[in-house]
C-alpha cells in the first residue's frame, strides 16, 4: 500500500476535492499502539486498495487533525481506525480489530462500481 503522509491542516480540502471523484481513504495510526501495528501491517498487504487514495495520519503527532477530521465528518475519535470518505461524507468506519483489508476492500469496490 502506497500511503501519503497526512500531516498538514492544508491536506484535508485536497482530500475533501479528492474525495468528489473517488473513495479516499484515511488510516489513523498511532506508532505506540500494539493493534495499531497489526492494523497497519494488515492494511499493507491490501494491493485492492489502490483504486483509492490512501492517506496515513500519525495520532500522537498530528492529533488537532485527527480532532478535526473527527469534527468535520462527525465520526468519533479513536486509534487505530479508518475512514473511507466518499462524495464529501464518511462512507465507512471501522476502528481496532475491525479493521480487515477484505471489509475494506468491499466498502471501495461498492463505491468504485456503483
Amino acid at each position: 500500500m502506497n500511503w501519503t503522509i497526512l500531516d498538514s491542516h492544508d491536506q484535508l480540502e485536497t482530500i475533501a476535492q479528492e474525495a468528489i471523484e473517488k473513495p479516499v481513504v484515511i488510516y489513523k495510526h498511532s506508532y505506540r499502539c500494539s493493534i495499531a501495528t497489526v492494523a497497519h501491517s494488515r492494511l499493507d498487504k491490501a494491493s485492492e486498495l489502490a483504486q483509492s487514495s490512501a492517506y496515513l495520519l500519525d495520532v500522537v503527532k498530528d492529533r488537532d487533525i485527527s480532532l478535526q477530521l473527527a469534527e468535520t465528518y462527525s465520526v468519533q475519535h479513536e486509534s487505530p481506525q479508518i475512514l473511507v470518505i466518499h462524495r464529501g461524507e464518511v462512507v465507512y468506519h471501522t476502528s481496532h480489530l475491525g479493521i480487515t483489508p477484505t471489509e475494506l476492500s468491499s466498502q471501495i469496490n461498492s463505491l468504485v462500481t456503483a
